[in-house]
């Protein structure tokens, strides 16, 4: 099962290696990663989508928990929460398919940001299985360039993933 963890860290230099180092030292594999500032620009947020079962899962957070660096642990999959993630997709065309593939792109609400001459570039922000969805119908114009940003997510409820209530 696909876990989406949250990681509230110390922005500093260095705590995104020992992160991945945790994870690579013990033969997990991290499916999605994504780190940005928060609102506090002393604290960085990292999103982590990890395959495993409950019991590897709750390891890997205890040890999450043991890095100095480390502010919160959250494993958003047992909650309600929000998540995204942004691709840029390059698509080969011509005249006759441009036409079809801006439709297509109108379905999934996604941006044309760069038209050349064989080609178009669409971003698209959303689910996994959305970004997956148009990838699959796209397919049949050509081979695809991708660039995935990673998936994000925030817990949907009044509680935060720092564990204090919004007031």
């Amino acid at each position: 099962m696909k876990h989406t963890i949250s990681v509230l860290v110390e922005n500093q230099f260095g705590v995104l290696a020992r992160i991945s180092g945790l994870f690579s030292g013990r033969g997990f594999n991290i499916d999605s990663l994504s780190v940005g500032e928060t609102e506090d620009p002393t604290v960085s947020r990292i999103t982590l989508v990890v395959k495993g079962d409950d019991m590897i899962i709750e390891q890997v957070i205890k040890q999450l928990n043991r890095l100095v660096d480390v502010i919160k642990v959250s494993d958003l999959t047992k909650d309600d929460f929000i998540d995204s993630e942004l691709a840029l997709i390059k698509i080969p065309c011509d005249g006759k398919t441009r036409s079809e593939i801006m439709q297509i792109v109108d379905i999934y609400r996604g941006r044309i940001v760069d038209v050349a001459l064989r080609s178009l570039t669409v971003e698209l922000s959303g689910s996994e299985e959305n970004v997956r969805g148009i990838m699959d119908l796209l397919q049949e114009f050509g081979k695809l360039e991708v660039v995935r940003s990673g998936k994000i997510a925030i817990s949907r409820d009044r509680k935060n993933t720092r564990g204090n209530n919004h007031k």
